[in-house]
């Protein structure tokens, strides 16, 4: 005989919402121990700004400052680095000895000369997201860079957002078990992209945006494979920008699913929220925007809310590079490296590739971006 219902619809028992302390997890950026790399920037356009901020206020030493437009390099070295050498030519910047890394944060068309002769002088490399939009060019750049013994860095900054990094570090650390699925919605307002050449991008916030969500799901989900991913985009009523600001997608695991949804034009109320679920616990984090989160661990234990420190703009930053700069002093694969990376393309490809065509699409089946 069926057991009888009874009237708690299976809701948890008071004991397991007791608040208890959080975790103390190392979930800010690091630096190197004892190494002090010099640095070359190349691409001073818009988020070159968060990557200037970030590491000056870690006390990075950048040495030179190079965009094609010498005037841009020159009004960065005026505001960050006035002492840092002024180019308008990135070879300027490979030819240094004494520049050990260079952050590539030039757009993905400009930056796919750049990868070469970067590991060819021997520069250490953090690459701005998107990687690159061909996943079998971007292997090659990963052979060649093991190849030589040059570290290659992806900028997934969000990776050390406080809120995801914590949650990063508590599935490391065994909270949440084996992670079984994972949620993150987004309701935001990216009209701002109007008139402006992100315009030109059809597959905007799945692509440009959404690469960040792709890669903190592949992160959270750690080695295992992803299946298969069913997405779609739509264009909202109200929207000004061209792009559909409407995007979704749903990927399959063995055990595991994970949701992203984006409401681009969320004209009020905005709000940006994630849940991750696991065997042992859940951990779930939501606030009015990226920067202000509120984090919430939940065990058998109870419920632990950590205080957490910094913002995504411009802690993330500090974070890409700091890791870089760590696996250049321990000689070690970084956690954000390139090949790691494209696990995270993968699914991003996919998924522009099922919102295009209706139907479900195996990651890594869909190897350029198809925008």
């Amino acid at each position: 005989m069926p057991r009888d219902l009874d009237d708690s619809y299976g809701l948890p028992p008071g004991s397991s919402r007791d608040e208890k302390p959080a975790p103390d997890l190392p979930y800010a950026p690091a630096d190197p121990m004892s190494s002090h790399p010099r640095i070359g920037l190349i691409g001073c356009g818009g988020i070159s700004i968060q990557h200037l901020r970030a590491y000056r206020d870690a006390g990075y030493d950048v040495a030179m400052l190079c965009d094609r437009s010498e005037g841009k390099a020159r009004e960065a070295q005026k505001k960050y680095y006035p002492e840092a050498d002024v180019s308008a030519d990135f070879r300027d910047v490979l030819r240094r000895d004494d520049i050990d890394v260079v952050d590539l944060a030039a757009h993905p068309g400009d930056r796919a000369a750049m990868y070469e002769p970067a590991i060819e002088a021997g520069k250490h490399i953090l690459s701005q997201k998107p990687f690159v939009t061909d996943i079998d060019f971007g292997l090659s750049i990963v052979e060649q860079a093991e190849k030589k013994g040059v570290r290659l860095a992806v900028n997934q900054n969000g990776r050390w957002a406080p809120h995801w990094s914590w949650i990063r570090q508590a599935i490391a650390s065994g909270f949440l078990g084996e992670v079984t699925s994972v949620r993150t919605a987004v309701n935001w307002d990216h009209n701002w992209v109007a008139g402006s050449v992100f315009e030109d991008i059809h597959s905007l916030i799945l692509y440009d945006f959404g690469i960040h969500w792709f890669d903190i799901v592949s992160c959270f989900m750690g080695p295992r494979t992803p299946l298969r991913v069913y997405a779609s985009t739509a264009r909202a009523p109200t929207q000004r920008a061209r792009p559909p600001l409407l995007s979704q997608a749903l990927i399959e695991y063995e055990r595991g699913q994970a949701e992203l949804f984006f409401d681009a034009n969320t004209l009020f109320g905005e709000q940006d929220c994630t849940f991750v679920a696991g065997t042992r616990g859940t951990a779930t984090s939501c606030g009015p925007d990226l920067n202000a989160q509120s984090v919430t661990l939940a065990t058998a234990d109870g419920r632990a809310r950590p205080v957490l420190e910094g913002k995504w703009f411009p802690d993330g930053f500090h974070g890409t590079m700091g890791e870089l700069l760590r696996a250049v002093e321990e000689k070690r694969e970084p956690l954000n490296s390139a090949r790691n990376n494209l696990k995270s393309l993968e699914l991003c490809f996919a998924a522009i590739a099922s919102a295009a065509t209706h139907l479900p699409v195996e990651p890594g089946a869909v190897r350029k971006l198809q925008d």
